[in-house]
Order: structure tokens, then C-alpha cells, then sequence
């Protein structure tokens, strides 16, 4: 099986890219049935059966196989050389790396010390009286042009979805119904 490109899939459409997060085969297939660019996973070893790039959250266990996602979610942690060793096996396997940062410090670690060309924002270090759409458009600035953007919104609403492509995030990571999302404008899978 060719690998299957996440940032492509983002880079390649109009408008904001909506990746779902699935636990089996039916949600795949209606995730990609309701327009969705990719699919999202919590563990490697599921692999879906559509044509959609499989994001799994990493990293990655030691025997991973090639195959098992197109891309991985990386978070820094507290030492810069693991996230680095991460990114470079990655890299040895042909998997695309998605750098998950919470707030400006973790970003700027992000892009100093791997320069990942994917960016997955999440409003995780969001204030108690900060919405978490808020949270995400504020971390949004310090994204590089020519970075690609993903906002981790799970309960996000086609409203914020829609705002969050006005402010120039190029993919939102969502659960869900996907169709209520994407609205009208299903693209052909």
C-alpha cells in the first residue's frame, strides 16, 4: 500500500481540510462518505480501509511498521533531543510528523529544534474563562507562512469551523459528523 500524503490531502483542497477521529472501519468509511481529507486514530495499529491519510497519535512503538499510519502526532516533551530522535525515525519510515503544541513556548521549541512542516495547535493550556476556539486562534499568529496549520477542535461546531478557515488554519481535527461540517460542499472521495 502507497503511503498516503496528510499533507497533501490539507494542502490540496479549497478551503479547511476536516480530519475525523474514528475507532473502526465504519467510522472511516463514513467519515470519507461525509467528506472528510484524512482520518485520525489514538493507536497505530488500526488501519482503515479507505484512501483517506491516517494520522495516529505517537509516538510511534519501536516496531512500528511502515504501514501502519501516514502521518504521527509528536509532542514535545520536556527534552528537545527525544522529540528530535522521534521526528528523524519517523522520517527513516516515510511518515509525515504532526508537532502537537499547547502554547507560544512550545511552538517556538517546535519550529527551533525540528522545523516540523505540519502544526497541530490545541487549546490544552486554555485559561478556565478562555473558549477554546479563542485559545486557538491566539496561537495561530505564530504559525510561519508556509507551515500547515491544524486546529484540534473535537467538539467544533461548522460556525467555528468556518472561522477557523476565515483565520487561515488549514485543517480542524474534529469527532463527530463530518457531513454537519463540511456542509454543502462534499468533495469527491
Amino acid at each position: 500500500m502507497s503511503a498516503r500524503r496528510l499533507s497533501q490531502a490539507i494542502a490540496e483542497g479549497d478551503g479547511i481540510s476536516v480530519l475525523v477521529e474514528i475507532a473502526d472501519d465504519a467510522a472511516a468509511r463514513s467519515a470519507q462518505a461525509g467528506g472528510a481529507e484524512g482520518l485520525v486514530v489514538r493507536a497505530v495499529a488500526f488501519r482503515s480501509e479507505t484512501d483517506l491519510p491516517l494520522l495516529a497519535y505517537g509516538p510511534l512503538p519501536e516496531d512500528a511498521a511502515a504501514g501502519a499510519a501516514d502521518a504521527v502526532v509528536l509532542t514535545p516533551g520536556n527534552g528537545d533531543d527525544a522529540l528530535a530522535g522521534h521526528v528523524e525515525r519517523c522520517h527513516e519510515l516515510g511518515i509525515e510528523v504532526v508537532v502537537r503544541v499547547r502554547d507560544d513556548d512550545e511552538l517556538a521549541r517546535a519550529l527551533e529544534h525540528v522545523d516540523p512542516e505540519i502544526l497541530l495547535l490545541t487549546a490544552e493550556r486554555a485559561d478556565d474563562e478562555q473558549a477554546p476556539l479563542d485559545r486557538l486562534l491566539e496561537l495561530l499568529p505564530d504559525v510561519p507562512a508556509g507551515k500547515l496549520a491544524i486546529a484540534e477542535l473535537a467538539d467544533a461546531s461548522r460556525e467555528d469551523v468556518m472561522e477557523l478557515e476565515r483565520a487561515g488554519v488549514d485543517a480542524v481535527l474534529v469527532t463527530g459528523d463530518v457531513e454537519t461540517l463540511v456542509g454543502d460542499a462534499v468533495p469527491d472521495v
